[in-house]
């Protein structure tokens, strides 16, 4: 489409409807101004009737004053008003008759110069009607005039009507409608509708305005799908934390409702899968002398992911372990992150509780420990001294096989019974100051070296977490015993402790190279064997004797994992 200026072409029309009215007033002027002289034309023409009429008298008298009258005549006839009948613009017809008037009149001069009165009266009628032609002729040439100014004024008037009507015409498709159209899309641009077509036009300016138009509409949907975009992202990112957030809120207070265990674990990992779908999770717990503790979310441990991302389980100087993340998407490093140093927390609380706990259990024992020794030990002692004394004031009279063989004996059991308090004080005055129960064997079995020469080794392999404070002491007592009597009855030189698990049980097993189970079994009251049976099922559990083939004694405690005593 060509392109052109409305500009240029309104100024066209105004310019054409000017030059038309100035043409109109032109012609108008000019035609006034050329008529103004037709009056004295038409009164002249009709006074030279007169002038005629009159001259018959001089005519006939032969007077003195005809050469007068002639001069007045002719000054008539030569007359600027009449000789305009001679112009350029003047009919042929008018002219010609001007000129046969002047032609008449030298006929009739020469009438009147001789005196020729009858020639001249004879003369006189046509001469008068040459006259009246004339007059007729300029009056015809007067309204001719007249009716062609009143026609240009009609045809101009009729013109100017039809240049209004085509500018009106004009305005109306050209400038009226295209601005109507964008008034139309700026409403509905302003309705938030930026999808609009504007009108295009010949003209450039109202093409500029439709360019400018479209050109803020695109920008304005731009603007507007990006400000979109941005509250779409802000919100989805506000829902995302907020789930978040509520995440670990439900987690915390799962974490903190009750005992901290391996489904509890499970359970929070599980909830951050189902938050995190597409994602592999394992959660790795390493504490300090105890195997690594593996629970793994839903949909196992996938080993085709790129990568393993790692976030320690680490709170204040406590490092618990490690939630290994697994995925081929992004990463939300925050929740992740925030989730292990909640998980982190939790277990440090929960270690925490315990060890409260089994301080709170040892401290009564402490107390316990404290009252035997006060009563329960001071008459023992006081029992053995009597029975020396007694041994040594017999007559020799007095001693018989029999009464050796009481002394003896109540000497025995004094002694057994003095060993056991001891041994059972020592086990009551142990201590856990760290919940954690590989740290508390350690310190159990220091003890036990130092009042051995037999080598003791420890295999501890039980997950962190996975055991209650109560177990904690019946494990560490029992094992205890068992090493006691491998040392003091079985004569062992090499006894190794294996803590482990097999499927859903916990397996303890104490195992040495002494004199073998047979002659253990033997002396089971002495060896506190019903003591360690009794522990045993305390933990719902079963406890084993066995030989092993190169000698010597195992013994075997398989229980399952509680976090509460039935």
């Amino acid at each position: 489409m060509k392109k052109g200026s409305l500009t240029a072409t309104i100024f066209a029309l105004m310019l054409t409807f000017i030059l038309l009215s100035s043409s109109l007033a032109t012609f108008a002027i000019a035609n006034l101004a050329y008529s103004l002289g037709d009056a004295r034309a038409i009164n002249a023409s009709g006074s030279l009737r007169m002038q005629s009429y009159r001259l018959m008298f001089y005519a006939n008298s032969g007077s003195e004053n005809a050469d007068e009258k002639i001069a007045e005549f002719e000054a008539t006839l030569y007359s600027d008003a009449l000789k305009r009948a001679l112009s350029w613009i003047s009919p042929d017809a008018l002219g010609e008759q001007y000129q046969l008037v002047i032609q008449k009149w030298q006929v009739m001069k020469r009438y009147i110069e001789t005196e020729n009165s009858r020639q001249y009266a004879a003369a006189l009628s046509d001469f008068v009607d040459t006259i009246d032609l004339l007059v007729l002729e300029t009056e015809k040439h007067a309204a001719f005039k007249l009716r062609l100014l009143t026609a240009s004024q009609i045809i101009g008037l009729s013109l100017m009507l039809v240049i209004a009507f085509f500018a009106v015409r004009f305005t109306q498709r050209k400038v009226v409608k295209p601005l109507h159209q964008l008034m139309e899309s700026a409403n509905t641009i302003s309705k938030g509708d930026f999808n609009v077509a504007v009108p295009q036009s010949e003209y450039v300016e109202l093409n500029a305005l439709s360019n400018a138009l479209a050109s803020t509409a695109k920008e304005l949907s731009s603007l507007y799908a990006d400000l979109e975009n941005q509250v779409k992202q802000k919100t989805f990112a506000l829902t995302r934390a907020n789930n978040e957030l509520k995440l670990l809120y439900d987690n915390l207070v799962m974490l903190h409702s009750g005992t901290l265990e391996i489904s509890t674990l499970k359970q929070a990992l599980e909830q951050l899968k189902a938050h995190e779908p597409n994602t592999n999770l394992r959660l790795v717990i390493a504490q300090e002398g105890q195997a690594p503790l593996c629970i793994e979310a839903d949909g196992g441990w996938s080993l085709a992911a790129p990568e393993t991302t790692r976030f320690a389980l680490k709170f204040a100087d406590n490092e618990l372990g490690h939630l290994e993340v697994r995925s081929d998407s992004e990463i939300n490093y925050a929740l992740f992150d925030n989730f292990a140093i909640m998980l982190a927390r939790s277990i440090v609380i929960h270690n925490t509780g315990k060890q409260r706990q089994q301080l709170a259990l040892m401290e009564e024992r402490a107390v316990i420990a404290r009252e035997l020794h006060d009563s329960l030990g001071q008459l023992l002692t006081f029992l053995k001294i009597q029975v020396n004394l007694l041994s040594k004031s017999l007559d020799t009279d007095c001693r018989s096989p029999q009464v050796e063989s009481q002394l003896s004996e109540i000497n025995e059991g004094v002694n057994t019974a003095y060993m056991q308090l001891r041994e059972l004080l020592s086990t009551f005055r142990l201590t856990i100051n760290d919940p954690n129960l590989y740290n508390a064997m350690e310190a159990m079995l220091a003890q036990l070296r130092c009042q051995s020469l037999a080598q003791i080794s420890l295999n501890y392999q039980l997950p962190a977490q996975l055991l209650g404070a109560y177990q904690h002491i019946h494990v560490l007592q029992l094992t205890r015993e068992a090493t006691l009597n491998a040392i003091k009855h079985a004569q062992a030189n090499h006894i190794h402790i294996d803590c482990t698990t097999q499927g859903d049980k916990v397996v303890i097993s104490i195992s040495d190279d002494g004199v073998g189970v047979d002659k253990l079994t033997e002396r089971d009251q002495h060896f506190g064997i019903g003591i360690m049976h009794e522990r045993a099922s305390r933990l719902s559990g079963m406890l084993e004797f066995s030989g092993n083939t190169q000698g010597g004694t195992t013994v075997t405690l398989q229980f399952p994992p509680k976090t509460e005593p039935e």
